[in-house]
């Protein structure tokens, strides 16, 4: 059994830590419908009470021991509103088991007032599974893990049918370390044996990186340099093979 296991028809996984099953939840960006409204003038009614939910469901599902937020549980990289930050207060206190949030660029200063545990932006390994947002390069701990789970990219691939029609889908990128790529930003040796997943956002509502489409430029320093010949796969499951190739 892999140590990281996408939930077929979600947007999160969980992973074998050895002694803790987690379920692994990237993206949640949290208020993001203010965002939009005061930056984009896009008005969409709060959907805080879904997200909380569709967590909650999820929980059901796997029943796990605990719960990593792969970075960017906030929206807005200062401090949070009193909306965004109540819907993250609210979503902590409704989750019974213990919550590792792995900081990512849009979280600020998020250790000084939420309630959980808060690791630094390079990541932290747990068991054999490592954990990193991605807008940072990881640390040598989290990249000597069997599996290094990484999120802030949001893939997704744009599909077109014959007749000219496209729609875009949230995919998962998967395959090994491209071990030349960390040795030279260490400047040393390092000999990684390691598969690196790309999660796709849980908040749909984000946008993505288009990996498929030529221009796109992805937001990771490692990417796609640090995936050796990554491939996608849907939520449903279904592969897609080399994400470059689609």
């Amino acid at each position: 059994m892999a140590l990281v296991e996408p939930i077929p028809g979600k947007a999160v996984a969980t992973a074998d830590l050895g002694d803790e099953r987690a379920l692994v939840v990237a993206d949640f960006h949290a208020g993001i419908e203010d965002h939009l409204r005061y930056e984009q003038g896009i008005n969409l009614d709060s959907r805080a009470g879904d997200r909380r939910e569709g967590i909650h469901a999820l929980l059901d599902r796997t029943d796990p021991d605990r719960v990593i937020f792969l970075g960017d549980l906030m929206q807005s990289i200062a401090g949070p509103g009193g909306a965004e930050r109540g819907e993250i207060e609210v979503l902590l206190e409704s989750i019974d088991v213990p919550v590792t949030l792995v900081k990512g660029n849009h979280d600020g200063d998020i250790e000084s007032w939420i309630g959980c545990e808060v690791t630094p932006g390079d990541g932290i390994r747990l068991g054999d599974v490592g954990f990193v947002h991605g807008h940072t390069w990881p640390s040598r701990d989290v990249l000597s893990a069997g599996v290094v789970c990484v999120g802030h990219e949001h893939p997704c691939v744009r599909l077109e049918d014959s007749v000219g029609g496209s729609r875009v889908e949230r995919v998962w990128l998967r395959g090994e370390m491209n071990s030349d790529v960390f040795a030279e930003h260490a400047d040393e040796e390092l000999d990684l044996d390691g598969e690196l997943v790309v999660f796709p956002a849980f908040n749909d509502l984000t946008g993505g990186t288009w990996v498929n489409v030529q221009g796109q430029g992805f937001l990771s320093p490692f990417l796609p340099g640090g995936l050796a010949e990554g491939e996608a796969y849907l939520l449903d499951g279904a592969r897609l093979g080399r994400y470059d190739r689609i």
